[in-house]
């Protein structure tokens, strides 16, 4: 028997849970306020959705004290979400993006854990140039041994590193149509990378920005430079 996909279909084929959904992609949790905000609804609107949501299998919640925390349900989902943006139609503001946030975005952003945007796109092909990665089939990258030294310099132990998927994933960026590295050892470079203030979080959004240090450092570590100054945080 075919697996139902429908009603996750339906779900996320509501604008305002498909924005709330989005919202959640840099994997941290989000009290309904935020997420209201996010979908520009209603308090109550979003709870509704949210419920829906959660009933669905798409989201997860958890209580802290009085409030509810929402977070994306698995890793599952967030590939789905970003597959679906991949088959979206090209934005036409993004090949020039013309509002900050949109740039933002388009440059540099949390994707479930890991870096997606110009940014990752560009630190991954370094990290295949200099024969740290090789892709593999099945959309996985391999670590070569010059690519587990590097990594354990930067305080990342590849061999610490376990899932069923593979450590190294292929993922397909969604602005870029180009891989990034995603998978665990996504996860562990985008928190070393933010550890060593080479990277900033921002607090509302999915947007990461490039500090000066992280600028020298990339283009120092991999020969990574921007073509402009957009990633850069003052």
């Amino acid at each position: 028997m075919d697996a139902n996909i429908a009603t996750p279909a339906a779900l996320i084929g509501d604008p305002t849970r498909a924005a709330m959904l989005q919202a959640l992609q840099d994997g941290r949790a989000q009290p309904a306020s935020a997420l209201a905000w996010a979908a520009g609804v209603t308090a109550q609107a979003a709870s509704n959705h949210l419920a829906k949501l959660v009933d669905g299998g798409l989201l997860a919640v958890e209580r802290q004290g009085r409030h509810r925390y929402y977070r994306l349900a698995s890793a599952d989902v967030a590939h789905a979400i970003e597959a679906l943006s991949v088959l979206a139609a090209p934005i036409r503001a993004l090949d020039k993006p013309r509002s900050s946030k949109a740039r933002a975005l388009r440059d540099a952003r949390c994707c479930y854990g890991h870096l997606a945007g110009r940014l990752g796109v560009k630190v991954c092909d370094a990290l295949i140039a200099h024969d740290l990665l090789r892709p593999t089939a099945d959309k996985l990258y391999e670590v070569t041994p010059e690519g587990r030294v590097w990594f354990e310099d930067l305080g990342v132990s590849v061999d610490s590193l376990r899932s069923t998927r593979g450590v190294a994933r292929q993922c397909l960026d969604w602005t870029e149509r180009r891989h990034h590295l995603a998978g665990p050892l996504g996860v562990k470079l985008l928190a070393a990378l933010t550890a060593r203030g080479w990277l900033t979080l921002e607090t509302r959004g999915r947007a990461v920005r490039l500090t000066p240090d992280g600028a020298q450092a990339l283009r120092s570590l991999l020969g990574v430079s921007l073509d402009d100054e957009a990633c850069v945080a003052a």
